[in-house]
């Protein structure tokens, strides 16, 4: 456990922390949901040009992205606290609420979240477990997640705390949700 000063802010989530973090969850799932459940096979597999995942590939990433960026939250929250978190990750809450939902720049996804063709089906069934996951650990953790760091792999982010990787998973949602949307069949 981190100790601190009266000085030191808590780098446990605070009351209005947990609430955003837990409505993002929620919203960027039913929208998901809304987008995928109801597509035919066809619209599943459809790109609207070469190269570019099709619905069901990105729905399939943001799954696996959903896997991936939870098993940074734990690997952060095992290693020990980084005496420096506040000034590591000073800003980076506002930086990523800036930068992910904007879709303007493209990023080129790491190899273990590219899609490997699962059926649409086993898709949603292991991306409503992992978020049920997810969820219930933003609604009852009393861990310190700032206290906590992992490096980010893009250096426009640099250091991000537990409690900040928990909130890029929303954040990383959404963008692809528009994805979905604008997927153009």
């Amino acid at each position: 456990m981190v100790t601190q000063s009266v000085a030191d802010p808590d780098p446990t989530m605070t009351s209005e922390e947990r609430a955003y973090v837990t409505q993002l969850l929620k919203d960027s799932l039913t929208e998901y949901l809304s987008h995928v459940e109801s597509v035919s096979e066809e619209q599943w597999n459809w790109k609207s040009v070469p190269g570019r995942w099709s619905i069901g590939e990105t729905a399939e990433h943001i799954m696996l992205n959903e896997a991936f960026l939870f098993g940074v939250i734990q690997r952060a929250l095992q290693s020990p606290p980084d005496p420096e978190w506040q000034n590591k990750t000073a800003g980076k809450s506002d930086l990523l609420e800036r930068l992910m939902p904007d879709r303007s720049r493209k990023a080129i996804a790491p190899e273990p979240v590219h899609p490997k063709g699962l059926p649409k089906e086993e898709v949603i069934r292991q991306f409503k477990q992992l978020r049920s996951q997810t969820l219930h650990f933003a609604e009852t953790t009393q861990l310190p997640l700032k206290a906590h760091t992992r490096e980010h792999p893009f250096p426009v982010f640099g250091t991000l705390n537990a409690y900040q990787w928990l909130l890029y998973i929303p954040l990383h949602h959404k963008r692809h949700n528009q994805q979905i949307a604008g997927s153009g069949f």
